[in-house]
């Protein structure tokens, strides 16, 4: 027991080192831009002072959003998706996979929950005891189920998802721009120490590092960037991009897509004001998603929200589901439409 232990405390220890060493990079940039660039390279006040500015706004903003990344919770399901004592009992001691399937769908039915295994089989988590909500994935790194999981990512020491995929694109966003006022700043200095315009000083070596240093990062950063905003307009996690969702109606990578416009507002939220900054403002819970491929009416939507325990926080609302000429499987709902049109099944939080 105490040597398990001691090796997971000294592999949650080493789950830092990444996070450490971009902490000493930002750090160490942070020296030799403002000291050796700006206070010792730089003759003209003006231009050091505009240079600060900008260096200082990207780099509060890159930090916050970084910051953010790290040290926002994942979400996990609610109790709502755990089995009840009884289901559980059974589930345990029943050895027949067919019939531990038959336990899940009953449980799964007074649930919002609309995808399934490859197989067809309702999607369960042995470790964490629930009945995975749409987009929920267990992560064997942070030991438990995460909502709408992404990725894990090491360089923030955390799992990507519901709760901090807003701050995780910023991050990306702002490090690019941090690398970019770098690069665009430091470029003339640099090429006056590698041309010796300018004599051999200690600020030499940091100037033409911090250059290097900064361009490869760029590199390497925007390219990450790119790929999830292309996801961001699509709707899709990293998983799904990889292994398509399955419906009742098969394997959909773009089950969740509702046209760009909508696709953003389901990570930055409804209101742009917000978008720039690394606040909280996805909608929903993480629990239920729009979906094109299944079609729910109001009553029934709400409903099953209050039988499986949805706590929503005042004047919030959740989109569920989105009516459309696909029918659930296993739903007994009416079709919503109008004039053939896509009908958006609101659920308020007010009794």
């Amino acid at each position: 027991m105490a040597p398990s232990h001691t090796l997971k405390c000294c592999k949650r220890a080493l789950n830092w080192v990444p996070v450490l060493f971009i902490n000493m990079v930002v750090a160490w940039s942070y020296y030799a831009y403002v000291v050796e660039l700006c206070v010792y390279t730089i003759p003209n006040n003006a231009e050091r002072i505009s240079y600060l500015v900008l260096f200082h706004i990207f780099l509060a903003m890159f930090i916050w959003s970084y910051w953010k990344t790290i040290w926002s919770k994942p979400s996990s399901p609610s109790v709502a998706f755990a089995l009840p004592r009884a289901e559980r009992e059974l589930y345990e001691k029943e050895q027949r996979a067919e019939v531990q399937q038959e336990i899940l769908k009953k449980a799964a039915r007074n649930l919002p929950v609309y995808t399934r295994t490859a197989g067809g089989a309702v999607r369960y988590c042995d470790f964490c005891q629930v009945i995975k909500p749409d987009r929920c994935h267990h992560c064997s790194t942070c030991e438990m189920c995460v909502l709408k999981m992404d990725h894990h990512c090491p360089w923030v020491n955390n799992c990507v998802g519901f709760s901090n995929y807003k701050f995780f694109i910023l991050f990306l966003a702002y490090a690019t721009l941090y690398c970019v006022v770098i690069c665009v700043t430091v470029v003339q200095y640099f090429i006056k120490f590698w041309t010796k315009q300018l004599p051999d000083t200690h600020a030499k070596f940091h100037i033409l590092f911090l250059f290097f240093v900064a361009a490869l990062f760029f590199i390497s950063i925007v390219s990450l960037y790119s790929y999830h905003m292309w996801l961001v307009g699509k709707n899709r996690t990293t998983i799904e991009a990889f292994r398509a969702p399955f419906f009742a109606t098969g394997p959909d990578k773009n089950g969740f897509s509702l046209g760009f416009k909508r696709n953003v507002a389901e990570v930055f939220g409804e209101q742009a004001k917000y978008w720039i900054f690394p606040v909280f403002s996805s909608p929903g819970d993480g629990h239920s998603f729009v979906t094109r491929l299944v079609h729910i009416d109001p009553e029934q939507a709400n409903s099953v929200l209050q039988q499986n325990g949805k706590i929503l926080m005042d004047g919030e609302t959740n989109l569920c589901m989105v009516a459309d000429d696909v029918p659930h499987a296993e739903g007994n709902s009416k079709e919503k439409t109008d004039g053939g049109q896509i009908v958006v099944v609101t659920v308020n939080s007010e009794p």
